[in-house]
């Protein structure tokens, strides 16, 4: 799998390179610059950009805005975006478009070799992987929103690992449950939120997603 990096710090910039090849990844370009990343994306077509938000020379949110840009000329390039804090702007930001091949983790994941690189694999494949404190960030926010009271704390916790974009065999490993009872809580989940059912594991990540940010 081929990777464009981009990062400004040269110790994790450097650890993750030496990460990912140790899994198998093929790292076309390690950055640490905005305009460095658009051309890097521009001209290597990777099948996955694994992109700081922050990136000189604004140190702003650049990294997001090159990485969003590429997305637009190549709708559909897997991102990764990678922030030392939680703003739930970014994740929006990411999430606009309504597709998948997108995620958003904290810095602190990436100290989790196996968790990181399940996240990198996933969001190349198409799919959405969303940090738990994003996740519980949105809940909390919508907590007193009638439709979200009515689930049960079981249902939250499903709908919680849902939204970072876990299949229903996964959740059912998570939780040490059968995955018959995990498709019976996300039906119940779907219907008291009032989303479309869907088969799509991304697509019912997007709804979900979609749900806890509005308003």
């Amino acid at each position: 799998m081929r990777v464009v990096l981009a990062e400004d710090l040269f110790l994790l910039r450097d650890g993750l390179v030496r990460m990912l090849e140790a899994f198998d990844f093929e790292i076309l370009a390690a950055v640490e610059s905005g305009p460095e990343l658009s051309r890097a994306l521009a001209e290597l077509e990777p099948d996955v950009a694994i992109v700081d938000v922050r990136l000189p020379p604004s140190h702003t949110d650049e990294g997001l805005q090159c990485a969003l840009a590429a997305r637009r000329a190549r709708p559909g390039l897997p991102v990764l975006v990678l922030s030392q804090h939680v703003e739930q702007l970014y994740a929006r930001e990411l999430l606009a478009d309504g597709t998948g091949g997108v995620g958003y983790l904290l810095k602190d994941r990436v100290f989790d070799a196996a968790q990181f690189v399940d996240a990198v694999r996933r969001v190349a494949g198409g799919g959405t992987a969303m940090d738990p404190q994003v996740i519980q960030q949105l809940l909390s926010r919508k907590a007193r929103d009638e439709p979200l009271g009515r689930l049960t704390p079981r249902e939250l916790e499903v709908m919680e690992l849902m939204a970072q974009g876990r299949s229903n065999a996964a959740i059912a490993e998570r939780l040490v449950v059968t995955e018959r009872a995990i498709a019976k809580h996300t039906s119940n989940i779907f219907a008291k939120l009032g989303l479309p059912v869907s088969d799509d594991d991304n697509r019912r990540v997007l709804a979900v997603l979609a749900y806890l940010d509005r308003g």
